[in-house]
């Protein structure tokens, strides 16, 4: 697969469009248990800095509340081409690290603390209703930037993920479950990414 990786890659190279300079990858807890998903992960994020992005988002679903914490060390402990912010369910404030993965921390509840935070400002009269705007929701975000290409292994639905922020992404649903995730896929949702027109809702 080595001459098609080099196929894409000069493709890639070859296209006007900008590369994407903030991408998103959502995975689950049962992604990260099967044999060398760390690893994948890791190469995952050289891909990534290598082909132009200056900032890499993971999102990892969890059923299990018990599962967090051993996730959040695990994560803690890649060998990452940039530093590594790790954020769960009770951490608070934003990350400011070019790695920001979310353990167990679904868009519902981050837009729910982001309203909850302005609502109890409004009520201690510490912010005026009519500011509470869409800048106002964004800065309670625990992930605040939007990113501009959202790549979601072996399903075609986003599940509960960055719900504000990835309006006006690019979403790209690949079978290839992560156990399978290999560069030719990343290559592939990159291809992609730069043949189409972005409109931003327009």
């Amino acid at each position: 697969m080595g001459l098609y990786n080099w196929y894409l890659a000069a493709r890639i190279k070859l296209h006007a469009a900008p590369p994407p300079e903030h991408v998103a990858l959502v995975i689950t807890e049962r992604d990260l248990l099967e044999t060398d998903a760390y690893d994948t992960l890791e190469q995952f994020f050289d891909w990534a800095f290598t082909y132009g992005a200056t900032r890499v988002t993971v999102y990892v679903s969890v059923l299990d509340p018990e599962a967090v914490d051993p996730l959040q060390r695990s994560i803690e402990e890649l060998d990452a081409p940039r530093s590594v912010s790790v954020w769960g369910p009770e951490d608070t404030g934003q990350p400011e690290a070019p790695i920001r993965v979310g353990v167990g921390l679904g868009g519902k509840h981050e837009f729910t603390e982001a309203v909850r935070s302005l609502a109890e400002s409004v009520v201690e009269e510490t912010i005026n209703p009519d500011a509470v705007d869409a800048e106002a929701i964004e800065s309670e975000l625990v992930f605040p930037t939007d990113p501009d290409l959202v790549i979601k292994t072996g399903a075609e639905r986003l599940s509960d993920f960055m719900i504000w922020q990835s309006v006006y992404s690019e979403l790209n649903f690949t079978d290839v479950n992560w156990r399978n995730f290999r560069k030719r896929d990343y290559l592939r949702a990159l291809h992609e990414f730069k043949h189409r027109t972005r409109r931003f809702g327009e």
